[in-house]
């Protein structure tokens, strides 16, 4: 292709790119500023010579780190917007704001001339056709979606696309596309060489399929029999495997694009889209579809291709993992899809989720515990029903084939293990979809709930002693919540939440008695944790038999393994937290009985989980009943805590769970742990005075919180003598100098502050001046955000978390975000315990609170905010701080966020926060004429956004579309407590507001009745 931009601008970008991919921080320094030059002095000439350079350049690494980089380039701000000083010194953009921005942003790409745009699309239309490598072809693919999508919704279709892709999807054989032609029958190794002129028609066929996954609008304005034919052209692809993937990823991106309309014409569509999943079944072990066996590779059971994209070799396991993953988004989105097609789906779905049927070695007295090769090895088989497979031994004599071998066989297990996942998964996001739909196909949930507990029976056969050794506190994100058991076992969660107690309880008692009862440890571990996996979902019914499970998970603390003792204890915790308040009335005596003796277990990590399921079972206590067991937890918590004998063998990680137990104890015993308190009080003063280092951070963060919780319990009185020394020994922590490493302190300390001002009452007031700096700053910062480019690497550490919002992706300092919460929480707890005495704060903390009502990061800061308004007024009113500037700025703000919205749950605190606001300042005639109206027209509005919403959903659940009608009662809910609240509002200012017939009408349009998906009375 003719270049487009002069020699010397390719030269010098050439070197400029070579720059950048250097490992010298300078050299790509000065690469990165040179671009920013560039492109704040000649854009169009520049991004053309780097689209150029993407089809020209000799290696495959800089055509596609071209072809990023323009796709980042050209919807990053345009330099023209900025001044060029402030522009970023890197090639992505952050930045820190409070809250989402609607304003447009211009990119380079809008100050591009429509001829340079053209240009543009001619260069990459030859990328996309002329490119020989698989990889960078991907690539091309990613800008050219870019670009389409980008041009579209700025107005600019792009029709030589949407016809070279429809060309592209009748390339033959393996030739090139727009006359090169490799020739018939050489197979995909085309593709990778470099000597050829272009792709293979099996790698432009893919990539046209891609493009139409990436950009569906493309087609969504053309005729849908013909687009649906173009679609099966490729999902029945005869030459290869990736067509037909990258047609299935086209059919799931239409169908997710499609309008109603649209979809009912398409129906056919997922016809063919599921018949690409029996073939690659019935052929898992099978040679892949267009592809050939690697050259040389060892003899395996599963023939392995080469992937054309470089990376490791696939087979048929993978690909249908792939497939599975890929239509399992569409289950979420449009479950009732699948409706006619469950029943095909169940002929062949539990093969791929239940491990293979071999039973293994047979044990012995001698041999309690055979293992076959596989097992031994990988430590993944369990004895269950029927027992997952093994191979046949091997001689101990291995030699270099036979490590190859093993090698082969451990990636086939690990395919086979994420296709059981994929396969699980697909099921799970169907069920918790259409619930109702899926409990009406025979041996649905059956199958699903065997599959888990089969996997949840998989546990690794891990080295006891490090097992036993391990700091669980210090392990807490490590693999463990994420190895396969632990997904088998969400996935029971889930299963047990969408369906209900009657459709999941009946399968899995079918196989827990019998798996409590098993031999294996690791099954008797699944049966325990399987009880606590599905509590959540399934409480309503499992309470009419819980004295049965009760009976069955008790004789488990006395198991001779560590770990199911582990278990029975987690299954317990988590049976107190999920039937919270019914357990513990009903068997407490029973729960107990267990759980203060194993608090003396032998193993640290046992007794440390039983103190932790102590605590699950103190939150739903009642404190007469807690009592009579007082004295021998507390003992017990102490010994953990404080005990004899060898101090180098004591687990810092058991004090601190010690510590934690005994304050939650303190919390639900209240008063009468007072008896203790001069026992545990001065321990905990002394962890705040000499816990110092990094070793004993949580252990000083833990021993603050129970300071102030046993304050709280034991009341003023008793705490008051110890009062100032721990108010000392929290200004010395606060004091100290900032250990950066030291993530939880600051949380920590806000949140003792609190209780200490709640233990004290008035008595705190004099410690505000120490207090309140720190906590104003903390409610005050903004929201820390990061703001990506899609291939830039996300934040994966602890405390951020990544959204979408106005089609940017964002990284989101979470761990800022809670301690601003905290801090507004904590400001309601010191300005309604000090009343008047707050008075000196209250403009700093008014000032704060007023903008946080938007602050939509975090719904915990807003409804703080709104509790906290009211406070501050009634603190200004008693104290004769209040301002009419005070009043007019809190209404004039409370009025605007109710006129604008959109969360219903947030709407009612919003009314609730007026109503009480209105009451403190002397109620209606207070209240300025202007605000009156104001109020009055932002209810207008929302009532009828409110009647539209319920009438829109009406129209949509006649129409059935996909409508779960679980989240309609809870959407309902919501807006139905704002309509109670907004009624109360409107009652206040004039007992017979017009506007209340307006509000029973609005209510009157919801759903009075509804079925939940014939589970409606299982609950009762």
């Amino acid at each position: 292709m003719e270049a487009v931009v002069p020699a010397e601008i390719t030269a010098e970008l050439t070197q400029i790119l070579s720059n950048l991919v250097l490992g010298d921080n300078e050299i790509r320094s000065n690469a990165e500023k040179a671009v920013n030059e560039r492109l704040a002095q000649t854009p169009e000439l520049y991004l053309l010579a780097l689209a150029q350079f993407a089809i020209a350049a000799d290696t495959e690494v800089m055509r596609s780190f071209s072809l990023v980089l323009l796709r980042r380039l050209l919807f990053r701000p345009a330099p023209s917007s900025l001044p060029p000083s402030s522009l970023p010194p890197s090639l992505s953009s952050s930045s820190s704001y409070p809250h989402p921005s609607n304003q447009p942003r211009l990119t380079l790409y809008d100050h591009l001339s429509s001829q340079t745009l053209t240009t543009l699309e001619r260069l990459l239309l030859h990328s996309l056709a002329h490119e020989p490598s698989a990889l960078v072809r991907r690539k091309s693919v990613d800008t050219v979606c870019d670009l389409a999508n980008q041009g579209m919704v700025r107005g600019r279709p792009w029709h030589a696309l949407q016809a070279q892709a429809f060309a592209m999807t009748q390339a033959v054989g393996e030739g090139a596309f727009g006359g090169a032609n490799n020739g018939p029958g050489q197979g995909l190794n085309n593709q990778q060489a470099m000597g050829g002129t272009g792709a293979g028609g099996a790698g432009l066929r893919e990539s046209a399929y891609r493009v139409f996954a990436g950009c569906p609008n493309l087609v969504m304005d053309l005729q849908t029999d013909a687009v649906l034919g173009v679609f099966q052209r490729g999902l029945q692809d005869a030459y290869s495997i990736e067509v037909r993937h990258a047609a299935l990823l086209a059919s799931t991106a239409y169908l997710s694009s499609a309008d109603a309309q649209q979809l009912a014409k398409s129906l056919s569509l997922l016809t063919p889209m599921l018949d690409t999943l029996p073939f690659l079944a019935s052929s898992l072990s099978s040679q892949p579809l267009g592809t050939h066996t690697i050259p040389g590779a060892p003899p395996s059971n599963t023939p392995r291709t080469v992937n054309s994209l470089g990376g490791p070799p696939t087979t048929n396991y993978h690909h249908l993992s792939t497939f599975l993953s890929t239509l399992t988004p569409l289950c979420s989105t449009h479950p009732t899809l699948f409706a006619p097609h469950l029943q095909a789906l169940l002929s062949f779905l539990p093969g791929l989720i239940l491990p293979a049927v071999d039973c293994g070695p047979t044990p012995t007295v001698g041999r309690p515990f055979p293992s076959s090769s596989s097992s031994s090895s990988t430590g993944k088989s369990a004895f269950v029903f029927p027992p997952p497979g093994s191979s046949s031994l091997h001689s101990p004599n291995s030699n270099s084939q036979e490590e190859g071998e093993n090698e082969d066989e451990a990636d086939d297990a690990d395919e086979r293990a994420t296709l059981r996942l994929a396969a699980l998964e697909f099921m799970i996001s169907l069920s918790e979809a259409k619930p109702g739909m899926v409990r009406k196909v025979p041996g649905w949930v059956e199958a699903v709930v065997r599959a888990c507990l089969e996997g949840m029976g998989e546990v690794d056969e891990d080295d006891l002693e490090g097992w036993l050794k391990e700091d669980p506190s210090a392990n807490s994100s490590s693999s463990d919540t994420e190895s396969a058991p632990a997904l088998y076992e969400q996935s029971l969660d889930r299963l047990a939440c969408a369906m209900g107690g009657r459709s999941v309880l009946p399968p899995a008692f079918q196989y827990i008695p019998s798996m409590m009862a098993s031999y294996d440890w690791r099954v008797r571990h699944a049966g325990l944790m399987a009880i606590a996996a599905i509590a959540e979902g399934t409480g309503k019914v499992m309470q009419n038999e819980l004295g049965k499970i009760v009976d069955m998970v008790t004789p488990m603390f006395t198991d001779s393994h560590p770990r199911v003792r582990y278990a029975a204890c987690q299954c317990v915790g988590q049976l107190c937290t999920d039937l919270e308040e019914i357990i513990q009335e009903r068997y407490h005596q029973q729960l107990f009985a267990v759980l203060i003796p194993t608090l003396e277990d032998p193993e640290p990590r046992v007794h440390s989980h039983a103190a932790a399921a102590l605590i699950n079972f103190c939150e739903g206590v009642e404190r007469d009943t807690l009592i009579p067991y007082l004295d021998p937890i507390v003992e017990r918590l102490l010994k953990l805590l404080n005990p004899g004998g060898d101090q180098s063998q004591v687990r810092r990680y058991v004090q601190e769970q010690a510590i934690t137990t005994l304050a939650m104890v303190a919390d639900a015993s209240e008063a009468t742990f007072a008896k203790h308190y001069p026992t545990i009080m001065p321990l905990l003063l002394n962890v705040l005075r000499n816990a110092e280092g990094p070793d004993y951070r949580k252990l000083r963060v833990k021993a603050m919180e129970c300071a102030g919780l046993i304050a709280i319990a034991v009341g003023r009185d008793v705490f008051r003598p110890d009062s100032s020394t721990l108010v000392e020994l929290l200004m010395r922590i606060q004091k100290s100098p900032v250990d950066p490493n030291d993530t939880q302190v600051g949380h920590y300390l806000i949140a003792t502050w609190a209780k200490v001002c709640q233990a004290m009452g008035h008595e705190f007031e004099p410690y505000l001046p120490a207090v309140m700096p720190a906590l104003l700053a903390t409610a005050s910062a903004k929201a820390d955000i990061s703001v990506y480019d899609e291939d830039e690497e996300k934040k994966a550490d602890d405390g951020w978390e990544t959204i979408s919002m106005d089609g940017q992706t964002l990284g989101i300092r979470t761990s800022a975000i809670e301690e601003k919460c905290q801090a507004f929480e904590t400001l309601v707890i010191y300005c309604s315990t000090l009343g008047p005495r707050f008075a000196p704060y209250l403009a700093q903390t008014l000032e704060v609170t007023l903008p946080s009502l938007r602050f939509y990061f975090h719904d915990g800061v807003r409804e703080a905010c709104a509790m906290l308004i009211p406070m501050l007024l009634a603190c200004g009113k008693q104290s004769g701080t209040l301002t009419n500037q005070m009043v007019a700025a809190s209404f004039h703000q409370v009025i605007n966020c109710i006129n604008t919205e959109h969360d219903s749950s947030f709407l009612a605190s919003l009314y609730k926060c007026f109503t009480d606001s209105l009451r403190v300042i002397g109620g209606p005639t207070a209240l300025a004429p202007e605000f009156h109206q104001g109020i009055v027209e932002a209810t207008k509005r929302q009532l009828q956004a409110l009647a539209d919403k319920r009438k829109a959903r009406q129209n949509k659940a006649a129409g059935d579309h996909d409508i779960d009608k679980e989240d309609l009662a809870l959407y309902e809910e919501m807006e139905d407590f704002a309509l109670e609240d907004m009624g109360k509002m409107l009652s206040s200012l004039d007992p017979n507001h017009p506007l209340l017939m307006a509000v029973s009408g609005v209510r009157d349009l919801g759903f009075n009745t509804w079925d939940s998906d014939e589970e409606g009375d299982e609950e009762g």
